[in-house]
Formats: C-alpha cells, sequence, structure tokens
C-alpha cells in the first residue's frame, strides 16, 4: 500500500471511441437514458470495464485520465450522474490554483497541492489552456494577525512554496496600490484558471486513450453479480454490477469511486463504511461591479483562523474579467444547493441524525453565526472587505454565484481537513477504492491526486 494513504480501518473488452469536438454532444437524449460520450463507441461493450470509475469531477476524471494513460490494455468507464461533467464542485470554485502555502507541513495537502499547482501549470502550457499566474497577497491589518501571518510563511517554506517572501506597507502598494495592510506574504506562483476547463481536457485526453463516459448515470446500487446457472463468462469476469436509477447496469473488475458531495452514501452503497459523512456547506460570492475593477489586480487573502478551514472572505480575480469577492461558509440545507432556500429533507436528516454536526455548531456557535449574518447582510460582508480596501462600498457590489463544499465530518463534530481515501473488506470492499474526502485544493492537487490514486489502485488490485 502507499504508506501517505490514510485508512479509516475495515470498513468495508474497451469501448473505442473518438472524443467530439465539443461538449455539446454530452446532451441527454431524449429516452432519457445514460450517454456514452463518444462517438462510434459499441453500446453493447460498455456494459463491461476492467475499471469504473464514479464520478465525473475534476479528480475523477484526472484519476481516469491517468489510469487509461498507464494501463492502456485496460477498458476504463467514467460514470457521472449529470448529463454534463465536472459541474458541481469543479464548475462551482473560485478557479485559484493555490501555491501549498496553508496546510500543516507533511501531510497530503501540502505535499499533493504543491506537487499538483506544478503539474497544473505544466499541463495548461502543453494543451494551451489560458491561465494567469497573477499572484496573491495574504495580507495582516492588525498587529495581533502578525505573527501568525509570520508562522504562515514559516509553514509555506516548510512545504516547498517557491518565491514566498514578507513584505511590508509600501511593497503591498506596489502590488496592490488600493489594498491596505501592515505586512503581508507575497505569494507570487498563485494563479487563476477555468477548472471545468481544465477537467474537460482530462475527459478528452481519457476519451482518445480510448476511455469511455457515461453521463445521466446515477448510481443507486453497487452488488456482486449474480451468478446465472450457465456460468456466464462476463459474469466470472466483471462480478460487480453498478445499477442506476433507470434500471441500466454496468459490471466492472473494480471500482474506484470520486464522488464528492455523494462520497458517503456511495461508499454505503458499496456496503462500506459510510463515515466520514459528508455535511455540504455554501459559499456565496459577491461581485466587484466592472467599474470598480480596478481596485484588485490579483488575489488578496486575509491571515487564515487555523481553527477552520475555510481562509476566510477574499479577493479573487476570475478568467473572465470578473473580481469574485467571498465567500462565506454557511450550512447548505441541500447537498447541491446553491440557492440560500434550496431545501432537502434526505440531506437535512442525515446532516442532523448522522453527522457530528450537532457537536460543531456548539463548539463553533459564535463563529456560525457571524457566517449567517454576513450571508444575509452585504454590510456585513462590505465592513470585512473595507479592512483590506477602504475604497469599496457596498454600491460597487453585486450578488453573485455559490459553491457548495463537501466537507467531512467525524462523529465528534470534528472538520477533517485533510485528503481521505479508503477501502473495504469483503467481495466488493477488496475490489474498491474510494477518495472519501478530497476538499480544496483537489482542483489544483487533481494530477498530483490522479498519481497516488493510480498508485493504489495498482498496489491494491494487483494490476
Amino acid at each position: 500500500m502507499v504508506p501517505a494513504l490514510r485508512y479509516l480501518g475495515s470498513v468495508c473488452g474497451r469501448a473505442r471511441g473518438t472524443f467530439p469536438g465539443s461538449f455539446s454532444a454530452a446532451r441527454t437524449p431524449a429516452s432519457g437514458k445514460s450517454r456514452l460520450l463518444c462517438q462510434g463507441g459499441r453500446r453493447a461493450s460498455t456494459s463491461s470495464f476492467d475499471i469504473v470509475i464514479i464520478g465525473g469531477g475534476i479528480v475523477g476524471l484526472a484519476s481516469a485520465r491517468a489510469l487509461i494513460l498507464r494501463h492502456p490494455a485496460l477498458s476504463i468507464g467514467v460514470l457521472e450522474k449529470e448529463k454534463d461533467l465536472a459541474i458541481h464542485q469543479t464548475g462551482h470554485n473560485s478557479g485559484v490554483i493555490h501555491s501549498g502555502i496553508y496546510y500543516k507541513p507533511e501531510s497530503l495537502k501540502a505535499k499533493l497541492c504543491v506537487q499538483g499547482a506544478a503539474l497544473i501549470y505544466e499541463y495548461c502550457n502543453q494543451k494551451g489552456i489560458s491561465y494567469k499566474q497573477c499572484g496573491k497577497l495574504i495580507v495582516a491589518v492588525e498587529q495581533e494577525e502578525i505573527p501568525r501571518l509570520q508562522a504562515l510563511y514559516e509553514r509555506g517554506l516548510q512545504n516547498g512554496v517557491q518565491g514566498l517572501r514578507l513584505i511590508q506597507q509600501e511593497d503591498i502598494k506596489k502590488k496592490e496600490p488600493y489594498c491596505r495592510g501592515l505586512m503581508a506574504i507575497d505569494c507570487p506562483y498563485t494563479g487563476i484558471v477555468d477548472y471545468r476547463q481544465v477537467a474537460l481536457s482530462f475527459a478528452k485526453d481519457f476519451q482518445e486513450a480510448g476511455g469511455s463516459v457515461l453521463t445521466n448515470f446515477e448510481v443507486e446500487d453497487i452488488e456482486m453479480a449474480r451468478e446465472s446457472p450457465s456460468r456466464s463468462k462476463d459474469g466470472m469476469k466483471y462480478p460487480i454490477v453498478i445499477r442506476n436509477t433507470k434500471g441500466e447496469e454496468v459490471q466492472c473488475q473494480y471500482v474506484v469511486t470520486c464522488a464528492g458531495l455523494y462520497s458517503d452514501r456511495i461508499s454505503e452503497l458499496s456496503g462500506c463504511n459510510p463515515n466520514p459523512r459528508i455535511v455540504p456547506f455554501r459559499g456565496d460570492y459577491l461581485v466587484l461591479k466592472p467599474e470598480k475593477r480596478y481596485l484588485v489586480k490579483g488575489n488578496i487573502y486575509p491571515v487564515p483562523d487555523s481553527r477552520f478551514p475555510f481562509l476566510g472572505v477574499h479577493f479573487t480575480p476570475r478568467m473572465d474579467g470578473n473580481i469574485w469577492l467571498g465567500p462565506n461558509a454557511v450550512l447548505a440545507f441541500k447537498r447541491e444547493g446553491y440557492r440560500p432556500f434550496d431545501f432537502s429533507a434526505r440531506d437535512i436528516m442525515d446532516i442532523m441524525i448522522k453527522s457530528g454536526l450537532i457537536k460543531l455548531v456548539f463548539q463553533n456557535f459564535s463563529y456560525g453565526v457571524n457566517e449567517m449574518y454576513k450571508a444575509c447582510f452585504l454590510s456585513a460582508t462590505v465592513k470585512h472587505l473595507q479592512k483590506f480596501i477602504p475604497e469599496i462600498t457596498i454600491s460597487d457590489i453585486l450578488r453573485g454565484p455559490a459553491g457548495v463544499r463537501a466537507q467531512a465530518l467525524d462523529k465528534d463534530g470534528n472538520l477533517i481537513d485533510d485528503f481521505v481515501f479508503d477501502g473495504g473488506v469483503g467481495d466488493i470492499g477488496s475490489r474498491i477504492l474510494h477518495v472519501r474526502n478530497a476538499p480544496s485544493p483537489a482542483a489544483t492537487s487533481s494530477l498530483a491526486i490522479s498519481g497516488m490514486i493510480v498508485d493504489e489502485v495498482q498496489q491494491r488490485f494487483k494490476l
């Protein structure tokens, strides 16, 4: 086994085709059946694979790509419940290429983010994908923040982050003329990119190498094949049956799950341990009006509070020229609840009964109330933003998009901040690898994560 992986104990013929020119080909057919995203692939040949990846976000697609490039003789399929790829966490994040400064030295987050950032830049250069290495300032605006800032700087050096330097007020003004601060970390290696574009490029690589992507395939059941009286060859070779909500089936030898907001439920479907449970946190962004974009040149972040995995409200330039302000971090009442009043009774019951959320709320009551207040009243968020750029007023901003973070939480109410991978025991458990927790910076780290996943798949499944 790969020694760096964290485990939670004892838990539980290729379809060739040419990738279509654009993802308009991914539209769901009128029949509503799952759609094979490649031209020329034989429908019958998509029912059996050597390896299936559940989840068509950036981590799942990066892993599928890495698997087929390393094992081109294997038939590999990706199953995605939506009609298009990479539309949830991948398509709703801030687009920042993180440098790796924040994370505990020697943690998977630190190692994979530093490696992943270098790989993302290299990949974008190879594929001609636009990005901007616009840098980031982490700014202390109060005297009491300076020791934390200096400690963060030391952590970044330990993690091997490139180009870090501590700067004073005059240099802050040179980088960000409208930003005030006592001291800052200049992090020039930070960048921005459209991660959905990157993910779709991963999908294109995967399909051009012979992989198959089935969209509109929402997994409902994972079980061992019931051996037929004829003892069919396929039943022997592909013992795992994955069934969707329409009754369609895919058979395979091995499974890798990269299900994001549904990672706990997919694990439970396979007979593995559902813990850690996923609790969705919605992050609402504001958008700076076009005529005020001149106020921000690169990323501007506050000094983070180490008690929480959230980095605080910050200023983020986007590839389309917009400037996002935020996000906050409030409980979402639906796993894909991008609007304040989106609600799912099942999701709420899962959060309240099966997770440690109640303990988390009691431990961090004032923080949660403050986040809810900022979500309701723009003036509260603007007041925070003015600590960094005093010129910003409430008339300069608009409400913007939102994302939902799949945060893993243990039974004691502790936020699980590092990447978590596990497998299981038994007939299915021994043939499955779950990516259980891949929070930010998973997009930045996706290529590095995929390499680790392929190493583990190779070792675990004896490929």
